[in-house]
């Protein structure tokens, strides 16, 4: 590729890696759009060899045009944008202060979903950017349908409102940052608050949030430490796992 993207389209692929490799997706479902500019994203799409999320390649990443939803660099026309695309069209058009958004499929968030909990801040230093993102609070849009018409993705991206984060019903997350990293650990950082929710609640306990005493003692680590030092230890895990990009 010599159009410039190369990085860019590198840290989409890597995103998708991250993601399934840490169990936010499965198999072919999932995806992650990234803002070029006005009118143009990066969209991980499906090829006529599509493997899944796990081997996302950046080839895999394709240039789209956010108003048509038409794949713009696939002259022979062997990408397809995803299924649910409006959801990032949607969400890049209304929001202009967001770069990246992530919808993903992890199981615990659709289930505590399912199971009504609202994911509150029911720990402290376990896991600090988490329990930040509950504080604020994870809204919950109601209906689980495939998000593929602009009416669909418009509800949807109303239920997000200004928030960070977005929990879907019976159906996923979707997240979204400045930037890839960003995004992809908010969904992570939703994934364990549902994963410790549930947990609490299958010994037999239900949780509550903490005391805002301790919640005002969660300090702010800092993008150095909550960013590129954790996106770090991701990417240095796939390539411990063989799944990074060479």
């Amino acid at each position: 590729m010599t159009d410039g993207l190369d990085e860019l389209r590198r840290d989409v692929a890597v995103g998708c890696r991250v993601m399934a490799h840490r169990g936010l997706v499965e198999n072919i479902l999932g995806h992650i759009s990234l803002r070029l500019d006005g009118n143009r994203a990066l969209v991980r799409c499906r090829g006529p060899a599509e493997a899944g999320l796990r081997v996302t390649t950046p080839e895999d990443v394709r240039v789209v045009d956010v108003d048509s939803g038409e794949i713009i660099d696939d002259p022979g026309g062997d990408y397809r944008v995803p299924s649910e695309l409006p959801i990032h069209t949607s969400v890049l058009g209304a929001r202009p202060d967001v770069a990246c958004v992530v919808h993903a499929h992890p199981l615990d968030v659709v289930v505590a979903s399912l199971a009504g909990f609202a994911l509150e801040p029911i720990f402290g230093a376990y896991d600090i950017p988490a329990t930040h993102l509950a504080a604020v609070g994870v809204p919950v849009h109601p209906r689980s349908v495939l998000i593929r018409t602009d009416e669909l993705a418009a509800e949807m991206t109303a239920s997000l409102g200004s928030s960070d984060t977005l929990v879907l019903k019976g159906h996923g997350v979707v997240t979204t940052g400045s930037d890839v990293a960003e995004a992809v650990l908010r969904a992570l950082q939703v994934d364990t608050l549902a994963q410790v929710h549930l947990r609490v609640r299958n010994a037999g306990a239900i949780p509550n949030a903490i005391p805002d005493e301790d919640l005002a003692e969660l300090p702010d680590l800092g993008g150095a430490f909550n960013r590129e030092t954790l996106w770090r230890h991701h990417l240095a895990a796939l390539d411990l796992d063989r799944l990074g990009l060479n």
